[in-house]
């Protein structure tokens, strides 16, 4: 058994939001350097945002570092307050480290198009043929599942699965601070230090004490703006769709026989629905680029001019949707058409709803864990009870529709054709 085995000498990586993220177990530097983990540095953290804010260009490996370092300062500040074990904390610094392990390229585009859940890849590298899972295995060949479950929240100890994921985790931490620094927007700003001096161990997860109250308040109004403002933002979600036709316009032409000029051999597993572990681990981010410059030189001009329009930019335009006016976007789907712009491809309603902090959702009791305060009596009080800003906000969910089409291709078309969807986006607009 490995699990005490420290390096000779302390390994350190210069971080921009955290100054240094340091590592002294050996399991953990085998993992870093694992092929599936380094495969996390050719996966953008922040998927299409990069076209909105260009300094969004950090990667999950970056992030997941991060994690790991905010884990590795949990457990140094529950030293002597909670019963953890050795093994119990090479399981967080793992679950930390290893918890977005599974993310595709553009990872939630790229999963509505072909149907799967990142999660479960998650798993199947954890506990599959992989160098992540013989690292893992050194500590015991219960480990890899132990990891996998604390990362899907089924494991039984609810203070480890807490601290990687709640509604204030070590994960959310290091994206805000993160996402924040590397945007150049200041609103995912909070004072971690303090959340971190005031973060106590509890049997049912993590527990804020009373006096901390103001920075978690600051931390819950950072997670706010930062989905409205960077995460939600309608030029990244212009970009989404226009990444989203791509990948749905190249399946259907291979499901139509259509002879790509370069046979897209990475996509193959994808569009056959037989994936196979090394054909998810194989694709990233450098491979889809790759395929989008073959692509924009395709003979069919929808591929051709959907790859064009996200490597150059030129991205849909869209208008507000108010959920009264849905049926009118069939109608205008018909006047695309009826101007031989195919909407299945160029009209799309995006949809984003966000709810800041809430205390119990039926059905999601796991994810809505809430913020617990310690009472100076020892007692524990819900966030909201004790804080007016939180309370003002919580169980509150904020929707946003957006209709996107190419404003561009409309203006190009003769007056009786673009006439027609003009008129249509003057009504939708008019909320």
């Amino acid at each position: 058994m490995e699990m005490a085995e420290l390096l000779s000498e302390e390994k350190v990586f210069k971080d921009p939001v955290h100054r240094y993220v340091h590592v002294r177990e050996k399991l953990i530097w085998d993992l870093i350097n694992a092929r599936e983990f380094q495969r996390l540095r050719r996966i953008k953290q922040l998927g299409t945002s990069f076209l909105t804010f260009h300094g969004g260009e950090h990667s999950r490996f970056n992030h997941s570092l991060g994690v790991y370092e905010i884990m590795r300062r949990i457990l140094e500040t529950f030293e002597g307050r909670a019963e953890l074990t050795r093994r119990d904390k090479l399981l967080c610094l793992c679950a930390a480290l290893l918890h977005d392990i599974g993310h595709g390229p553009f990872s939630h585009s790229f999963e509505k198009v072909f149907r799967f859940d990142h999660e479960d890849w998650t798993r199947r590298i954890l506990t599959g043929d992989t160098e992540i899972n013989q690292v893992l295995r050194n500590v015991d060949e219960q480990f890899p599942l132990d990891v996998s479950e604390v990362i899907a929240k089924t494991y039984e100890n609810k203070l480890i699965v807490s601290l990687i994921s709640s509604q204030i985790d070590a994960d959310r931490m290091d994206y805000l601070l993160r996402d924040a620094y590397y945007t150049g927007v200041n609103y995912g700003n909070f004072d971690i230090e303090r959340i971190l001096r005031v973060m106590r161990p509890h049997e049912d997860g993590v527990v804020i004490k009373l006096s901390g109250m103001h920075a978690v308040e600051d931390y819950i109004m950072s997670r706010y703006q930062m989905y409205w403002q960077v995460y939600f933002h309608p030029v990244t979600r212009s970009a989404e769709v226009v990444l989203r036709k791509i990948f749905l316009r190249a399946k259907h032409l291979h499901q139509q026989g259509y002879a790509f000029g370069m046979e897209p051999l990475h996509f193959l597993p994808f569009f056959r629905k037989q994936i196979l572990l090394q054909d998810y681990l194989a694709l990233d981010e450098t491979v889809v680029f790759f395929y989008m410059h073959q692509w924009r030189e395709e003979t069919d001009p929808i591929l051709s001019d959907l790859c064009k329009r996200f490597l150059d930019r030129n991205l849909f335009q869209y208008v507000e949707l108010d959920s009264k006016k849905f049926l009118q976007v069939e109608e205008m789907k018909k006047r695309f058409a009826e101007a031989g712009i195919d909407p299945m491809y160029y009209v799309e309603v995006d949809s984003t709803s966000d709810l800041p902090y809430d205390f119990y959702r039926p059905g999601e009791e796991q994810e809505r864990i809430p913020i617990m305060l310690l009472m100076p009596s020892g007692q524990l009080q819900e966030l909201s009870r004790k804080s007016e800003i939180v309370e003002s906000i919580s169980g509150k969910r904020r929707f946003d529709y957006k209709l996107y089409f190419p404003m561009d291709a409309v203006m190009a078309l003769p007056d009786h054709l673009s006439g027609p969807i003009r008129e249509r986006l003057g009504v939708m607009q008019d909320v």
